[in-house]
């Protein structure tokens, strides 16, 4: 593994997200002196809080799995994520609710899932079902060590025996055929089929390797933090900060200063200078490139994931339907795919994540209130409507989701809102994602593994590049692992992710779940 040659004493660290906290405790572990700067007044990056009337939302993620990823960094600096996060594990994880009236609990226990797959489908897909997800743990077990957590440094890196592993198990073939060889019922094909499209590919396009995806949300757990998503960042920060890290709040970065091919400073946008051996970019891709007046080189541009609009919610009721997470899904299922990656329509029959997370922690919202976000995806603005079309189209197609919503169950929705929060396009655009969307660069399979944005940045010895448009990926997993190879670059050192394991007892009651892809390639 290539790593930063030289002095690395003192890391600036750019951005305070995950993937930026990941790092900076794992370079402090390392013995790393180590300055996380941050433009905004608290840490989150993608993962904020905005108080909405005495509503706490979180304006990003609203699932997390894989937790043990997370407390990795916080072991790092003799730490625990579950000394400072109470985490609840969600039963069922989601709530599967279709078109035809049908709905299905997703439980993360196989006898529990077996059980509800046959009272919803009949035991051969209840058969089906004990086979898929056999499948789905070898195919983690393939992929993780050698494709996911792995800084790249060639493409020669995948001619390896797990390569051969992985092609063995079906994972060059198409995600939603190789699932349709273990469920024949379209419905169920979903539940582990759309984690694809935050990975920017639909099922029937997308490598059926992402389904280590669904082995994430279905099989290893899906979690809640109490006090919402924003409480994983936050404890990182705390953590970060206990252990020695100098963390400045509301510092904007507008030059990187240079000399012989390394970057000796950081400087903020009110003058002030930092001295640094390395520099860790952990902001958005797009942001980074400018820092360093580089672009990607590459045979053809980038391309980016589905955008989406959310409206964050309080209401003066909640419906008994909803689980704390719900998944409604309209009769199409192709065609909305095609119209978010292809024509670039607004999906003409949306399938929607309902997010209640007063469920588990009623103290998100005042006394007596409820908290729902509803994630619609939508095409990106390189094939959908640009950001300011979305500047009129944001108050319609809110209204739209309502009606939709009223339609599917959730009577007197629109009546029921006292707070509410619309997040378009527009707004991921002006937080400086490229193609305004907050899923980053797609992966197809020339942007994913080696062919991915590196880490490393030719050309300039001491940069290292951390978060979803690297390596490995997009989501809450991914980009934990992110900050901790970008660390691995600077220290030499590679900490090896252990299996996924139950988090301790005494710390645990419930929670929700994220997205995972893999990847790697080069930023100069």
């Amino acid at each position: 593994m290539k790593a930063v040659p030289g002095p690395t004493d003192h890391v600036v660290v750019v951005g305070a997200g995950l993937s930026g906290l990941a790092c900076a405790l794992h370079l402090l572990g390392a013995g790393r002196r180590v300055t996380v700067v941050e433009r905004e007044a608290s840490p989150g990056g993608r993962s904020g809080r905005v108080n909405l009337g005495g509503y706490q939302v979180d304006t990003g993620p609203t699932v997390l799995t894989m937790p043990h990823l997370a407390d990795e960094a916080f072991a790092a600096v003799g730490d625990s994520l579950h000394a400072r996060v109470e985490l609840m594990a969600l039963d069922p994880a989601y709530r599967a609710a279709f078109a035809d009236g049908s709905t299905l609990d997703v439980h993360t226990d196989g006898e529990a899932m077996e059980a509800e797959v046959r009272r919803f489908a009949g035991p051969a897909q209840a058969a089906g079902y004990r086979e898929l997800r056999a499948w789905l743990e070898r195919l983690y077990k393939a992929q993780m060590r050698r494709f996911i957590d792995t800084n790249f440094d060639s493409p020669l890196q995948l001619l390896h025996p797990d390569l051969a592993r992985l092609a063995a198990l079906g994972g060059f073939g198409r995600l939603d055929r190789r699932v349709g060889r273990f469920l024949s019922d379209p419905r169920l094909r979903r539940i582990f089929t759309f984690q694809a499209l935050y990975a920017g590919v639909a099922p029937a396009q997308a490598l059926a390797a992402y389904a280590v995806i669904a082995y994430m949300d279905t099989v290893a757990g899906v979690w809640f933090p109490r006090g919402g998503m924003h409480a994983l960042p936050r404890a990182m920060a705390d953590a970060a900060g206990d252990a020695g890290a100098d963390l400045r709040w509301s510092a904007e970065v507008n030059a990187l200063e240079r000399s012989a091919g390394r970057v000796r400073a950081v400087r903020l946008a009110t003058g002030e200078r930092i001295a640094c051996d390395a520099v860790v970019l952990s902001c958005e891709l797009r942001s980074a490139y400018e820092l360093l007046g580089l672009s990607p080189r590459r045979p053809v541009r980038l391309r980016h994931a589905p955008s989406a609009v959310v409206l964050h919610a309080g209401t003066d009721r909640t419906w008994p339907g909803l689980a704390h997470h719900t998944l409604s899904f309209g009769a199409a299922w192709d065609r909305t795919f095609d119209e978010l990656t292809r024509t670039g329509r607004l999906m003409s029959d949306p399938s929607l994540l309902i997010t209640r997370p007063t469920a588990h922690d009623p103290a998100l919202a005042p006394p007596g209130k409820h908290l729902h976000y509803v994630l619609a995806p939508c095409p990106n603005t390189e094939v959908g409507p640009s950001a300011a079309t979305w500047r009129d189209l944001g108050p319609r197609y809110r209204d739209s989701l309502a009606a939709t919503l009223e339609r599917r169950g959730l009577e007197g929705f629109r009546d029921s809102i006292q707070e509410e929060l619309l997040v378009t396009p527009l707004y991921w655009t002006a937080q400086g994602h490229a193609a305004g969307s907050p899923f980053s660069v797609s992966h197809t399979f020339a942007q994913t593994g080696p062919f991915r944005p590196r880490n490393l940045v030719r050309g300039l010895d001491n940069v290292v590049l951390a978060g979803c448009g690297t390596t490995p990926g997009v989501g809450v997993p991914t980009v934990l692992i992110s900050g901790k190879l970008a660390a691995a670059r600077v220290t030499g050192h590679v900490r090896r992710t252990p299996p996924v394991r139950p988090p301790a007892s005494a710390a645990v009651s419930a929670s929700a779940s994220a997205v995972l892809a893999g990847g790697a390639h080069d930023p100069s």
